[in-house]
């Protein structure tokens, strides 16, 4: 057998910090960690005959043989949600990050991104030709000066590109956009938006912070994924027809991969379908959200309004202990842990769904007194 002493070193490294990762199988408790925010997953609202007889193979890429009209006419139908002129659909929501920002962005153009920013939005950035900056976490006067200095750099032909979440998936905050979209307007930027975590929930329909916000004609593109609220699988980058047509002959994780099955596609047309009709879990949400939030604790909490609710508890070892006693009281919590999050910053990320109760949420909130 080959020496794979690399790799022990690696994992003793991460073991030494209090850091290293394992998979847990499902064992009945309160589900407070899923990103299944409506209980679209939870209450079978999917579930239907046609997705037991599609197809569970798409035969090859979009380009090859996994082109089909459903997927199309799926593609268009989100498109028309999100008040889109064009929709491709990806794979996976990192599939869908990873092809637009590798392949859109150009030697000589400079990307500017938040700098809690999604893994897959940073390892999109890492694989283009463009020149990257963080800026600090929603920091409108340090993303100005960015812009500042990228536009008095000069350079003709210079395309900038500025991307963020709409709400971030380890905070649970949301991006001021409308100031950002006034910036990318004064310096002639293209605003890119991930909509993950907004969609299904943000919106009177759940059509996400953007459209809420009336600044869909702003946006270069958006990102909306499929595995969240929507309880499915995949997701759509959302522009103009110029960049559908773009992807399909310059994104690698599109071009490069087989296209999503016709179950799998059924499955996102009945979501979409599905999602205006949720507004009582919508409202159900926002009143368990404001229950947890006025609820006094004895730990720092960030602020949100949205289903994801940070509790901040420093340090690795601390934190895993009081996910451990949570997990103990039969309440599925689970800790966050420094390098995801910074150190120091070592985090409970409770989530919130429309199918909590009340007598739970008392239940979560007594350990954290």
């Amino acid at each position: 057998m080959r020496n794979e002493d690399f790799l022990s070193r690696k994992l003793k490294e991460r073991e030494t910090q209090d850091a290293l990762r394992r998979l847990r199988l499902p064992e009945g408790k309160v589900d407070l960690c899923s990103n299944d925010y409506l209980g679209v997953v939870r209450n079978g609202l999917l579930e239907h005959e046609e997705l037991m007889t599609d197809a569970h193979g798409s035969g090859g890429s979009r380009l090859l043989a996994g082109n089909n009209p459903l997927v199309e006419e799926t593609e268009r139908s989100i498109a028309a949600f999100h008040a889109a002129r064009a929709a491709l659909v990806y794979n996976s929501g990192y599939d869908a990050n990873v092809g637009l920002l590798s392949s859109v962005p150009q030697r000589g153009d400079v990307i500017l991104y938040d700098s809690l920013s999604h893994a897959s939005i940073r390892d999109g950035i890492r694989l283009s030709l463009a020149q990257a900056y963080g800026f600090a976490h929603n920091d409108l006067q340090e993303l100005e000066k960015r812009l500042r200095t990228a536009r008095d750099a000069g350079g003709g032909g210079k395309t900038v590109f500025v991307v963020t979440e709409s709400v971030f998936s380890m905070d649970g905050d949301m991006a001021p956009l409308r100031e950002m979209a006034e910036l990318c307007r004064q310096f002639d930027a293209q605003l890119i938006v991930d909509e993950a975590h907004a969609t299904g929930v943000v919106g009177p329909k759940g059509e996400g912070l953007v459209q809420e916000l009336g600044l869909v004609d702003e946006c270069f593109a958006r990102v909306h994924t499929f595995g969240k609220a929507v309880g499915c699988h995949g997701a759509a980058v959302l522009g103009s027809t110029l960049l559908r047509d773009y992807l399909i002959n310059f994104s690698r994780s599109f071009i490069y991969t087989t296209a999503l099955p016709p179950s799998s596609v059924r499955a996102i047309a009945r979501a979409y379908a599905l999602l205006p009709r949720l507004d009582e879990e919508r409202e159900r949400l926002r009143l368990l959200i404001d229950m947890f939030r006025q609820t006094p604790i004895g730990w720092e909490r960030l602020d949100s309004s949205t289903p994801i609710q940070v509790v901040i508890v420093p340090g690795n070892t601390a934190v895993k202990a009081l996910a451990h006693r949570l997990q103990g009281a039969g309440l599925d919590v689970r800790p966050i842990l420094s390098p995801t999050v910074e150190k120091g910053k070592e985090r409970l990320r409770i989530v919130l769904h429309a199918f909590n109760t009340e007598e739970e949420i008392e239940k979560l909130t007594r350990p954290l007194a």
